[in-house]
């Protein structure tokens, strides 16, 4: 019973707790049970399970009271670039280590206040900055799913590896990423499970370790469309202590998954079809196919500027980094590197970067540095800025023929750990998902089948700003006609 409650949905448990079948504290402990057998993972990098039962007993008691609110006893894991009171909050890295922050961070306190229960804290690549979760210092995610005859370890995708895992391997009900490139929708495609970037300033980014502040932006990772709906109405909302988040309503995201989508227009980018594989293009006719068997119809589109996207996110990203990254220097918090008799400060700032920062972190902040020195700003930053506004212009004039756009997430399915080791190689892994982030648009991956190889593939939905529950609806169909109910074997226990 208890492995049984482990596997069940935001919904399915929310129903079995209305009912009085199961409490929070059984559903909690039927996670931890199942995060004790799953170090093989390494998805979970900080422990929180006497917190969690605390707050699983609050939820029931909650109930007991009369209250229902949709993840009240829900057992959640959460990214560790989200700053949660009294537990540590490192972002992966070692500059980081011993921070412990007096303060939650919106999106969770939104969570906690409605009754969510922190199952786990979950690995990551450092301050989010990789696709793969190898940057992290905790050492790499794994991925749950394996070729089929082959127990080489396969990544569960980044920068939120560690949530995606946790999710599809069962060991919470539900995650929190965050996504400045793809981070939220290319892992979720490489472990089979939903991934939902957000509009940006749908959700708050106080208390969320920054990376690249005009393109981050938290969302919810879960085992279906329907779990995704109810976790993001109860994670959205306006702040006021952030300046990017919207003053706009909250929808009732899981009331419009109404399942007709007749008379949606599909936009087909056919930009996206150069060199993708031919197993990525034949699941991707297959959910086009999917779709018209709904009562879609499918629109040829053109994102012209799609081929520009990568360089310029690469250029953008990197220089909002340096800028942001600039606050770690050992002064005032986190790890702080041993000093000679004759250093000053500048040996200080030195020498706890060069100890604190991985190589990625290093190479960005460097590249970041040069695009916003002087002489060069023109020629790239503001340059990439204005390739960014193209890339807008282009889903505007999108909207014009389509309502919401389907793609592949990824190009190919989850690679082996330390099989890519080229940094451009690593960067290629976005290309089907920066552009959402460049317009600040909604995106949404869903599983769609098994590669040859017998790993998950997804196909992305991308919205218009705000239309969450658009790509959701169309995302609920979508997931309902591929069926996709494959799982992993448990070869970490």
């Amino acid at each position: 019973m208890m492995a049984d409650l482990s596997s069940l949905t935001i919904a399915g448990a929310r129903d079995l707790m209305r009912s009085g079948e199961a409490l929070a504290q059984d559903i909690a402990e039927a996670c931890l049970a199942e995060i004790s057998t799953a170090s093989a993972l390494n998805a979970v990098c900080h422990s929180t399970s006497e917190k969690a039962l605390e707050m699983a007993e609050a939820a029931d008691a909650r109930r007991a009271a009369g209250e229902d609110i949709g993840v009240l006893g829900i057992p959640i894991a959460v990214k560790d670039l989200f700053c949660t009171a009294g537990f540590a909050s490192q972002a992966a890295s070692r500059i980081l280590d011993g921070f412990v922050p007096t303060y939650e961070s919106t999106v969770t306190e939104n969570l906690w206040d409605r009754g969510a229960v922190m199952i786990c804290k979950t690995g990551m690549d450092e301050f989010a900055m990789g696709s793969s979760t190898e940057t992290s210092c905790y050492g790499p995610a794994v991925n749950p799913w394996r070729r089929t005859g082959d127990e080489t370890p396969i990544t569960p995708g980044g920068s939120s590896g560690g949530s995606s895992t946790a999710v599809a391997a069962n060991l919470c009900m539900a995650a929190l990423g965050t996504d400045t490139g793809g981070s939220i929708r290319q892992p979720a495609a490489l472990t089979g499970t939903i991934g939902l970037k957000p509009t940006y300033g749908r959700c708050s980014r106080w208390g969320i370790v920054a990376f690249a502040s005009s393109l981050d932006q938290a969302g919810p990772m879960t085992k279906t469309v329907r779990d995704a709906a109810i976790l993001l109405g109860a994670m959205a909302g306006h702040d006021a202590k952030d300046s990017t988040s919207a003053d706009i309503a909250v929808p009732d995201f899981e009331a419009a998954l109404t399942g007709d989508i007749r008379g949606k227009r599909i936009g087909i980018p056919a930009e996206y079809r150069e060199g993708l594989p031919d197993e990525m293009e034949a699941y991707w006719q297959n959910g086009m196919q999917m779709l018209r068997d709904a009562g879609a119809e499918m629109v040829d589109i053109s994102l012209p500027h799609t081929k520009y996207a990568l360089p310029a996110y690469y250029i953008i990203a990197p220089a909002e980094a340096s800028s942001n990254l600039a606050r770690y220097d050992g002064v005032r918090y986190g790890n702080r590197a041993a000093l000679g008799e004759n250093d000053g400060i500048v040996d200080l700032y030195e020498k706890t970067r060069a100890a604190g920062f991985g190589a990625e972190v290093k190479r960005r902040v460097l590249i970041g540095t040069y695009v916003l020195s002087a002489g060069y700003y023109d020629a790239y930053y503001l340059r990439a800025q204005k390739v960014r506004r193209l890339i807008l212009r282009d889903f505007e004039e999108a909207w014009t023929r389509c309502d919401v756009i389907l793609t592949p997430t990824t190009p190919e399915p989850g690679f082996g750990l330390g099989e890519v080791s080229d940094p451009l190689a690593m960067y290629l892994q976005d290309v089907y998902t920066v552009t959402v982030n460049l317009a600040g648009l909604p995106g949404l991956s869903v599983p769609i089948g098994l590669s040859e190889s017998g790993l998950p593939l997804g196909l992305q939905l991308i919205g218009k700003p705000w239309d969450e529950a658009g790509i959701l609806n169309v995302g609920n169909e979508l997931e309902a006609r591929a069926a996709f109910t494959a799982r992993p074997d448990k070869w970490w226990i």
